[in-house]
């Protein structure tokens, strides 16, 4: 490995471990990647298999179904994998380095219309729908899993947390601006067609390589944790069975479930609701635009926010405003454009707050070895992998058969019932999940900065020992 430094704390009285910024932007590369890699999907699959594929809406909850069944099996195994690796690169370089040329290829298959009908065309998009996501497992757990091994101190990987935020929000900044028009530009049409969305995808995935490339490349493993050489390896079912007693790691991976569930049903409905209830296409652009602009600019909080109200709170706070801005939404007519975009830029300020879940998550990896002597950081990631694809799984199949109970009609003018379940079906319904996961997160998440404060040292008195 390279460079590799043993850090047996955060921070000390004589030390404290320093933000890199550099290193910083090349960790939200990473980002960037994945979110070129799988914007396509959470926002415009559940449309390209309605509208394109032609799909009914049982085939899609099926196929949404086995994949998450599969994911079960697949997500913390992988995690355990990247656990064990042992390489010249570090254990999860590599699979930010080699893996992303096999998810490049199955996001263009996943966005193909192969010439089969039938029971054939379902079976064909759930291999596609399924390697897509196997090859995103293994990038992404490793891509996360890398913060806790180039910063140690909690407010530091914070920091990072908020450089991949912003890279985010810039890239998505790009694709809600870009992708729509890039669709109907290539399809040659004033509607989306699959030769519009393969080119997309195609454009998306070559920009996609070189991002995760740069990333493992500056990212360097230069944190290790010393272990006791007597501590017994765990299995990856010991270790998920240990894991699964961390209850705020088990609140965490609810919370960004839950908030996960709600922002991928807004968006991937949203684009039904610009369509069919504002009733003009040209919309899409403007709102996905501003929603991802005022991200953007709520990512920049986050270093304040964490610190001054801790993650917990920041995360309460920002939540609470978007789900008052969905309620909003709901309320005001769907033709007062400057309204629209006035709210959807209230809602982007607060979406920052998703990114506070991964700053709890690394101190949940702590307590986790404070508590258990547990840290795989591989199979913790595998974790929230999973719990956000069964999000991604659910909110598709949920999504679309509410579709089909407000009497939804695919390229069609939609009836004023219809219209009304899409606006509920894309605001009430998300504002709902996401106030769960802030009742859970506010009554029995505990890691205060004095608790972590706490468990730092009690680390730091066990590797003197």
């Amino acid at each position: 490995m390279d460079a590799n430094v043993s850090f047996s704390a955060p921070q000390t009285a004589a030390v404290k471990e320093k933000t890199k910024w550099g290193l910083g932007v090349f960790y939200s590369l990473g980002e960037v990647g994945s979110q070129l890699s799988w914007y396509m999907i959470n926002t415009y699959l559940t449309i390209f298999y309605t509208d394109i594929v032609g799909l009914s809406a049982t085939a899609i909850s099926t196929i949404m179904l086995i994949a998450r069944v599969w994911d079960a099996i697949n997500d913390p195994m992988m995690g355990g994998i990247a656990d064990s690796t042992k390489s010249r690169w570090g254990k999860f370089r590599p699979y930010v380095l080699f893996a992303p040329p096999f998810l490049a290829i199955f996001n263009l298959l996943t966005f193909t219309v192969f010439p089969v009908t039938g029971m054939a065309k379902v079976v064909i998009c759930l291999v596609c729908y399924i390697g897509a996501g196997m090859a995103y497992t293994a990038v992404n757990i490793a891509y996360n899993a890398l913060l806790n091994v180039i910063a140690r101190d909690s407010q530091v990987r914070m920091n990072y947390t908020t450089c991949k935020a912003i890279g985010s929000a810039i890239v998505q900044m790009f694709l809600s601006a870009a992708v729509m028009p890039m669709i109907l530009f290539f399809g040659k049409s004033d509607v989306p067609t699959a030769h519009g969305y393969f080119m997309t995808v195609l454009i998306c995935s070559a920009l996609m390589l070189p991002c995760f490339w740069l990333c493992g490349w500056k990212c360097k493993e230069t944190v290790q944790i010393s272990r006791p050489v007597n501590v017994e390896k765990k299995s990856v079912k010991e270790s998920l069975l240990v894991l699964f007693k961390n209850k705020y790691l088990v609140v965490t991976v609810f919370a960004v479930f839950a908030g996960a569930m709600g922002s991928m049903a807004r968006m991937s409905m949203l684009t039904y609701y610009v369509i069919y209830v504002v009733g003009n296409p040209l919309m899409i652009a403007p709102i996905f635009t501003t929603m991802t602009m005022m991200q953007f600019v709520g990512n920049f909080t986050l270093p304040w926010g964490t610190k001054t109200f801790g993650k917990k709170g920041y995360l309460l706070i920002t939540s609470l405003i978007q789900i008052a801005g969905m309620i909003v939404m709901f309320a005001i007519p769907a033709n007062n454009n400057l309204f629209l975009i006035i709210i959807s830029g209230i809602i982007g300020l607060s979406m920052c707050n998703a990114n506070c879940c991964f700053g709890m998550l690394c101190d949940c990896i702590e307590y986790g070895d404070y508590k258990y002597g547990i840290r795989e950081e591989g199979l913790t990631y595998a974790f929230l992998s999973f719990g956000v694809k069964l999000a991604t799984a659910i909110t598709g199949s949920v999504t679309v058969l509410l579709l089909a109970a407000i009497g939804y009609v695919p390229n069609a003018e939609q009836t004023e019932a219809a219209k009304l379940g899409i606006n509920a079906i894309v605001n009430l319904f998300p504002a709902a999940i996401i106030f769960i996961s802030n009742v859970a997160v506010f009554f029995f998440y505990k890691l205060s900065p004095d608790k972590m404060a706490e468990i730092y040292a009690a680390l730091d008195a066990r590797q003197e020992k």
